[in-house]
């Protein structure tokens, strides 16, 4: 699957080749600035971890000395609480992780995997609110939110796999189910404890605990590594799964594998996002990338840096406006969709495979 603008018989211009220089720096230093900002945000989440310790703990003064510096600079009082860095650390690699992986998902046409998925977790976090209440658990509630989105990943391809059912039936089957599991969960802890699980569902800064950052940075690392790992894999199977088949390539472990990343995304992003929007940063970058971008590797780059440009605007407009992170992360998400397709000229290309 090839566009006209990477194809190796297309002309080039020797106006444009200059433009397509510069068009490739600037993405890539955009991509560099992102990998260093997640790094830094890692960072400060195994120092806030190791604070106590020698070394740790003169850095972990200077980055609250940071914090305190940007406070003056802009004017407001967050920025020196750790909270709201442990917030701001998930948000950064939920913009690099979910769009990564929603690359692969929005060109294999399985968009609604996400939602299906963020259900599930749903349904998994209502399970620990009631393990809480009913044991006496004192378990972080993503661990048992990761356990049921990973279950139920395998148990959506697993019915992908093995029924007669046409198109999504399956996965729509699942997210109505799932959901449905966790709606009689917190109804049924509710009568015991009054579990209070909106911010889980509309995305909360205040949500975000030491242990889900934790959780998150170790993810993310893990998403990315294995995406490195498997690239040419997915990227076959993405554009040509029966030719992987016939190449004896194991279609459904890669497919598994998938579907696995993006239920641990979508746990460590319902933080900042909730569950009924969480979807959307898997979705929404690529969707705007797509319209500008000439290949799938370079809509994989653009992809996160819109991603990253959506988290940190949104963290603006929520901070600024004391509104709901998920709500502010996905409009400013869209704007930079509509700007893309603006920019695009309303046009559709073709996405080639390589580049």
């Amino acid at each position: 699957m090839s566009g006209e603008g990477s194809s190796p018989e297309t002309p080039t211009n020797p106006t444009t080749a200059p433009t397509r220089g510069r068009r490739r720096i600037v993405e890539l230093a955009g991509v560099a600035v992102t990998a260093v900002l997640a790094v830094a945000m890692i960072g400060f989440v195994l120092l806030y971890w190791a604070q106590e310790l020698p070394v740790a703990s003169d850095l972990y003064a200077g980055f609250r000395s940071v914090g305190r510096a940007m406070d003056a600079a802009f004017g407001t009082n967050v920025f020196r609480h750790p909270f709201m860095w442990q917030s701001m650390a998930t948000g950064v690699l939920v913009g690099v992780v979910a769009p990564l992986v929603g690359t692969f998902l929005v060109h294999r046409e399985m968009a609604l995997i996400g939602e299906t998925l963020a259900h599930t977790a749903f349904a998994g976090v209502a399970l620990g609110f009631l393990l809480n209440a009913v044991t006496g658990w004192d378990g972080p509630m993503l661990l048992v939110a990761l356990v049921v989105g990973i279950l139920g990943a395998l148990g959506v391809q697993w019915l992908t796999e093995r029924t007669d059912a046409y198109g999504d039936v399956p996965i729509a089957i699942m997210l109505s189910g799932s959901f449905a599991v966790g709606t009689l969960i917190v109804s049924y802890g509710r009568g015991l404890t009054g579990i209070a699980i909106e911010g889980y569902l509309f995305g909360n800064l205040g949500v975000v605990t030491v242990e889900g950052a934790r959780l998150m940075a170790a993810l993310s690392v893990v998403v990315v590594a294995a995406v490195a790992a498997t690239y040419k894999q997915l990227l076959f199977i993405t554009f040509d799964e029966q030719a992987a088949r016939v190449a004896r390539l194991n279609v459904t472990g890669y497919n598994t594998l998938l579907v696995v990343l993006t239920a641990v995304v979508v746990v460590g992003a319902m933080q900042v996002l909730g569950v009924i929007l969480v979807a959307a940063m898997l979705v929404v970058p690529v969707a705007a990338a797509s319209q500008v971008a000439r290949s799938f590797r370079e809509t994989t780059y653009l992809s996160v840096i819109f991603g990253q440009l959506s988290v940190i605007g949104g963290f603006a407009v929520a901070i600024g406006g004391e509104l709901p992170s998920g709500g502010s992360i996905v409009v400013v998400a869209i704007g930079i969709y509509l700007l893309a397709v603006a920019a695009s000229g309303f046009s559709v290309r073709a996405i080639s495979a390589h580049g």
